[in-house]
């Protein structure tokens, strides 16, 4: 009995030390990214179905703070989403169609990253940040964080406990933070859907305090170009 206590307790010793681990890499991304006012880096964005890729997109990001972002995709084609801080735009050149819904309503996964650009607060966004168990870090030597949406946790579970409805089988959407521990900047965002969705974003060279002006990240619609009232969504896009 002795030997199973004492192995309890070591168990429960090594994840409040691996918990506590968690709460010192989110503690250093948030500061990385906090003093900012600006920020740009390259990004990959990939949107897979049942573990096949169905898209992948690569361009340059940008934000701005308070809560501004311009996502410039380069290739395969140009497009554009920017959020002015209180409409999100999704502009195709090629289609002459710009679409805009206000940010708070936008269910666009690029729409929570505003943060980077605002008062980068993991808690506005997570319920709660710890370990990631079921998934491995894309680049060896970081740490992947597991971050359970605000308001997914009370959201009705089916047949299921609030101990088995975390990382592995529980909420509708999982999102993974990964976490460069040296430096504490953000070098992947994961998010896992219902049905097999995942959408992917990496990050490489950020630039900190990059000069953006502030009229960088207002859309102004081009001559010919028709506004539709909608959705900007990653995943609606073909």
């Amino acid at each position: 009995m002795l030997s199973f206590v004492a192995c309890v307790c070591a168990i429960l010793a090594a994840l409040s030390s691996i918990s506590s681990e968690a709460q010192l890499i989110a503690a250093k991304l948030e500061a990385r990214y906090r003093g900012a006012h600006t920020l740009a880096a390259t990004f990959l964005e990939r949107y897979s179905e049942n573990g096949q890729e169905i898209r992948s997109e690569a361009g340059v990001a940008y934000f701005r703070r308070p809560g501004k972002m311009r996502w410039e995709y380069e290739s395969p084609e140009k497009n554009l989403f920017l959020v002015d801080g209180k409409t999100a735009w999704f502009y195709v050149p090629a289609d002459h169609i710009a679409t805009r819904a206000p940010a708070k309503q936008s269910t666009d996964w690029r729409t929570p990253l505003a943060l980077l650009a605002g008062e980068m607060k993991l808690s506005r966004v997570c319920a709660r940040v710890e370990p990631a168990t079921a998934e491995k870090p894309a680049t060896p030597g970081n740490t992947v964080l597991y971050c359970p949406l605000r308001g997914e946790e009370n959201a009705p579970q089916h047949a299921a406990s609030a101990a088995t409805t975390t990382q592995d089988g529980g909420p509708e959407e999982s999102v993974y933070l990964e976490v460069t521990p040296a430096t504490g900047e953000l070098a992947r965002v994961l998010v896992r859907e219902k049905g097999g969705v995942e959408i992917e974003f990496k990050f490489a060279s950020w630039r900190f305090d990059p000069p953006l002006a502030d009229s960088f990240f207002r859309f102004d619609v081009p001559s010919g170009v028709a506004i539709v009232n909608g959705e900007s969504s990653a995943e609606s896009r073909p």
